[in-house]
C-alpha cells in the first residue's frame, strides 16, 4: 500500500509572513513525530521561502498551491514551475477556487499537470463537483471528465507520480463534509476510471485524498475506507492540533 499523505491547504491564510512561519514552527515537532504519513503544508507564495527555512531538516514537504503552465514570458501575477524547484516537491493545481473563481478550465488544468511533472514535482491534481450537478445525478460524469482531462497526456508510467484529491465544491469551507459512503463511492469510481484509461495495476498506484471540511473528528472515519490515501486538508490545517491529529489518523494506514 501506498503511504499516505496529508496535505493542508493553507489559501490566503495567514495573513503575515511572520505568521505563517509562527505555523510552521509550531507544526514543526507535533506533524513530525507522525510517522507513517506523508506531510505536506502548502502557504501562500509569499511565505514560501521563509516557511521552507522553518521546516528545514523536518520530515514536512512544502507544497506550492497554483502554478503558471508555461515556462516564462509576460504573465503579471504569475509563477512558473522552475521559480519553485528547490523549494517545493507539491503543487497543487485545478482547485474548484481555481476552476470556478478564475475560470480555469480542464485544459489549462491538464497542461499544469504536465509542466509539473516534467519539472520532476508532485502534482495535487483536484477534481470535484458542485451542489447544482450533484443535485441533476451529473457528479460522477464531471468528476470522471475533469480526472481524464487533468491526466491527459500523462504517460502510464508517471501516472503514479499523480496525487488526485476529490473535492466536492459543496463541502469545501461549508463545515459540510462528504459522508464516507459518498466519499467512498466518489473515490472508488475515481479509481475505477483510471483503471479504465490506463490499467487496474496503474490506477492502484494513484494516490486519491479527500478533501472538503477534513476535521479532527472526522478524519479517523475517512482514513478508515478502501479509497481514501489521504486528506487535502483546507481550514483544520491552520490549527496545530487538529492538523496534527488528522495526520495521525492516516498514518495507520501504511
Amino acid at each position: 500500500m501506498a503511504t499516505p499523505l496529508v496535505a493542508g491547504n493553507w489559501k490566503m491564510n495567514p495573513p503575515t509572513v511572520a505568521e505563517a512561519v509562527a505555523l510552521a514552527q509550531a507544526l514543526r515537532e507535533p506533524l513530525s513525530a507522525a510517522e507513517g504519513v506523508e506531510r505536506v503544508v502548502c502557504p501562500p507564495f509569499v511565505a514560501l521561502t521563509a516557511v521552507a527555512d522553518a521546516l528545514a531538516g523536518s520530515p514536512i514537504a512544502l507544497g506550492a498551491q497554483n502554478v503558471h503552465p508555461e515556462p516564462k514570458g509576460a504573465f503579471t501575477g504569475e509563477v512558473a514551475g522552475a521559480m519553485l524547484q528547490g523549494v517545493c516537491s507539491h503543487v497543487i493545481v485545478g482547485h474548484s477556487e481555481r476552476r470556478h473563481g478564475f475560470g480555469e478550465t480542464d485544459g489549462f488544468v491538464s497542461a499544469k499537470v504536465l509542466a509539473v511533472l516534467g519539472l520532476g514535482m508532485t502534482p495535487v491534481l483536484c477534481v470535484g463537483e458542485t451542489l447544482e450537478e450533484r443535485d441533476a445525478g451529473e457528479a460522477s460524469a464531471v468528476v470522471e471528465r475533469q480526472t481524464a482531462a487533468g491526466v491527459a497526456g500523462v504517460a502510464s508510467d508517471d501516472l503514479g507520480r499523480v496525487v488526485l484529491a476529490y473535492e466536492p465544491v459543496w463541502a469545501i469551507g461549508t463545515g459540510r463534509a462528504a459522508t464516507p459512503e459518498t466519499a467512498q463511492e466518489m473515490l472508488g469510481g475515481i479509481r475505477a476510471h483510471l483503471g479504465r484509461l490506463t490499467d487496474s495495476a496503474t490506477a492502484a498506484q494513484v494516490r486519491l485524498l479527500y478533501g472538503g471540511s477534513v476535521n479532527a473528528a472526522n478524519a479517523a472515519e475517512l482514513a478508515a475506507l478502501p479509497d481514501v490515501d489521504g486528506a487535502l486538508v483546507g481550514g483544520a490545517s491552520l490549527d496545530p492540533d487538529a492538523f496534527v491529529a488528522i495526520a495521525k489518523a492516516f498514518a495507520g494506514r501504511a
